[in-house]
This record gives structure tokens, C-alpha cells and sequence, in this order.
């Protein structure tokens, strides 16, 4: 028997997310189709992390069992042979049986991307949120460093959610602009539900003057979700990368502390 972990991307525009849905398409059905195509069996995958509609991956991580011998460099040809075209395999390796694509991961990078532009880009339709009016990047990285730390990130949960451990560590949040582009990246233990598109509304509402520049702190101590921004639309948002080990995250610089 061997374990593979297998690291894909996908656009998740036309997907109800990752998970298997009972009534809609999801980037887990298209994947274990392939899967199925590639060892003729359908096996049981096991994804490190559940997406929401629409939501994309830059690195997403799937491990799985067979008694297959194929190589893993031919296992990402295969694959990559029997995916649609905005999913893909990008790499391939042996992990212990005992390894677990969700419950061995130590913490999760994510990016949400905005378009500052009062004129919309055909091309980056489905993969970005529009925003026409300026945005102070300098100002809200200053911001963005608030997020960084332990904290109970109630206020940036969606209503609904099941998981009483609201406590989270945030690594490292920066704000970056490239070109019309503007780019909320933030690196963490683990996230709330919808919590990263809160993060991102929290700071567009802060570039509008609705949240106080230095207002984080004080919507995070609210533990109130009524207090922070509104959620992002799920179309900028991308799992960007996925951490096994401690050692490879970012530490908290000392003047985000």
C-alpha cells in the first residue's frame, strides 16, 4: 500500500468548491474521475481544506491510498491527461500511510486579489474583485499587520459556523500592489470560515472610511461580526499554498507585533 500527496491547482469558477456536493459540481468529482480513469477504481481522497464556490487554488494538497505501482511522475501525466482543463496535477510524491492531507497540515497562505480600476479586464473575469476607486496600499498594509498574532477571530466568522474554537495565529498579512492589481496575502495557522474574504472587506471598508485605519484591533476584541467589514466576493480569493512543516511559515516581524 502507499500514500501519495498529490498538489493540484484549479480555477474555481465553475465549481461549488472542493468538496463533494450531492447536487452541484465540485472540484473533488472531476479529480477522483481521473482518479478513477488513471487505477480504475475510485478511491477515497482526502483534501486539505474545503473551498467555497467559485474560490480558486494557486497549491492544494490531496493525499490518497493505492496499491498501485505506477511511478508518480507518470501518475501527474495521467492525471493531468484525464483532468478538464482548469484543474491540474502539479506534483506527485510518497508520504506515510499514516499521512493525512487535512490533518497534517501545520498552516495555509492565501491571496486575495483586487482590481483597482475604474475599467474592467475581460481576461481577469471570475479571478478578481473589482474595486473602482482608489486604494491606499500603504495605509492598509499598515492595517493588515493588526491581523497578525492570536486572537479569537469571532468577529470574522461567518454566522452559522459550527466550530467553537475561534482562536487563530496569523503569521504574516501584507497589502502589495502590482500594477492595477492590489494583493491581500495572509498566512496562518488555520481559517474561520469566510474568514480571509472578511479580512479583505474589512480592509476595503477601511479604504472607504467606514472601519478607522487603526480600527482592527478593536473589531477583533468585539468578537462580533457585525463589526468587521463585509465579505469579500469568493471570485479573488486563492489558497495560495499549503504548509506541512512549521519551519517553512513566516514568522511575525517585530514591528507587526
Amino acid at each position: 500500500m502507499r500514500n501519495l500527496l498529490l498538489t493540484i491547482r484549479y480555477k474555481g469558477t465553475k465549481y461549488h468548491g472542493f468538496q463533494v456536493q450531492k447536487n452541484a459540481l465540485a472540484v473533488a468529482t472531476v479529480f477522483q474521475d481521473a482518479v478513477e480513469a488513471v487505477f480504475h477504481q475510485r478511491l477515497d481522497i482526502k483534501g486539505c481544506s474545503r473551498t467555497d464556490t467559485g474560490v480558486h487554488a494557486n497549491r492544494f494538497c490531496v493525499s490518497l491510498k493505492t496499491e498501485s505501482t505506477i511511478p508518480c511522475d507518470r501518475l501527474v501525466k495521467a492525471l493531468n491527461i484525464n483532468l478538464p482543463w482548469d484543474v491540474a496535477v502539479l506534483a506527485c510524491r510518497e508520504v506515510p500511510l499514516d499521512f493525512h492531507a487535512r490533518y497534517n497540515c501545520k498552516g495555509k497562505r492565501y491571496v486575495y486579489k483586487i482590481l483597482n480600476s475604474e475599467i474592467k479586464d475581460p481576461f481577469l473575469e471570475g479571478l478578481v474583485h473589482q474595486h473602482r476607486y482608489p486604494l491606499d496600499v500603504q495605509e492598509l498594509n499598515r492595517a493588515a499587520q493588526d491581523f497578525v498574532g492570536t486572537h479569537d477571530f469571532s468577529s470574522f466568522c461567518s454566522a452559522g459556523s459550527k466550530i467553537e474554537d475561534m482562536t487563530r495565529t496569523i503569521y504574516a498579512a501584507s497589502v502589495r500592489r502590482e500594477g492595477d492589481l492590489v494583493l491581500f496575502t495572509v498566512e496562518g495557522d488555520g481559517f474561520l470560515y469566510n474568514m480571509v474574504r472578511i479580512m479583505a472587506g474589512t480592509l476595503i471598508d477601511i479604504s472607504k472610511g467606514l472601519i478607522p485605519p487603526d480600527g482592527i484591533p478593536a473589531v477583533i476584541a468585539a468578537r462580533d461580526r457585525e463589526r468587521a467589514g463585509f465579505t469579500a466576493p469568493a471570485c479573488g480569493l486563492y489558497l495560495d499554498e499549503v504548509f506541512y512543516e512549521e519551519g517553512e511559515m513566516a514568522l511575525p516581524s517585530p514591528e507587526s507585533k
